[in-house]
């Protein structure tokens, strides 16, 4: 359980697979609950031409089954995240707070370079995670500074630090794109 994605390219940007199933149920979750579902937002508000998704935003407190099995499989892939990286351990208490499931149409995405960490509001954040929920031919993510593309793979789950150093973007797909993420934030 959890085969390890190999990452050569970064040392700090680190990926597993937790089961599919898992994420069958949250897009089934997704699906059921598209009444509380909004258009995309960026610092700067919804922006279709920097992020085209539909987003459902969860909470810490979200006792919903699906979600609940979710967080179970994100946490111990966090305990194999700081199993590579034990000075993890040192730092203060931190935790998910908020997180979405987005749902990219086809040509949507995070179009634009970003990073996790840049302002005041995202100051807190420690950790970045995403989860792809399907397979996504052309689908995954850019890194800037690493040349890298992590593959669009139901159930590939990454951490990677949130700041400058891992500038991202989504990979533009003519198919629909699904992924639940946020970040992991001191509490």
């Amino acid at each position: 359980m959890f085969k390890q994605y190999k990452i050569s390219k970064d040392p700090f940007i680190k990926g597993w697979y937790i089961p599919t199933k898992i994420c069958d149920d949250v897009v089934e979750y997704f699906n059921k609950n598209l009444e509380k579902t909004s258009v995309g937002n960026t610092l700067s508000g919804p922006n279709k031409k920097i992020k085209n998704s539909i987003d459902l935003v969860l909470t810490h407190n979200n006792t919903d089954l699906e979600i609940i099995n979710y967080r179970k499989a994100l946490q111990k892939i966090l305990e194999k995240y700081i199993k590579k990286f034990p000075s993890l351990d040192e730092a203060d208490p931190f935790n998910v707070k908020n997180f979405n499931i987005q749902k990219y149409p086809k040509k949507g995405g995070y179009k634009v370079w970003h990073y996790e960490r840049g302002t005041k509001i995202s100051a807190n954040r420690f950790l970045v995670f995403m989860t792809y929920l399907n397979n996504v031919k052309n689908g995954g993510t850019y890194f800037k500074y690493q040349n890298l593309i992590t593959p669009a793979e139901k159930g590939l789950t990454l951490i990677w630090p949130p700041d400058f150093t891992h500038t991202h973007k989504g990979q533009i797909s003519n198919d629909e794109k699904i992924i639940i993420t946020g970040w992991f934030e001191f509490i």
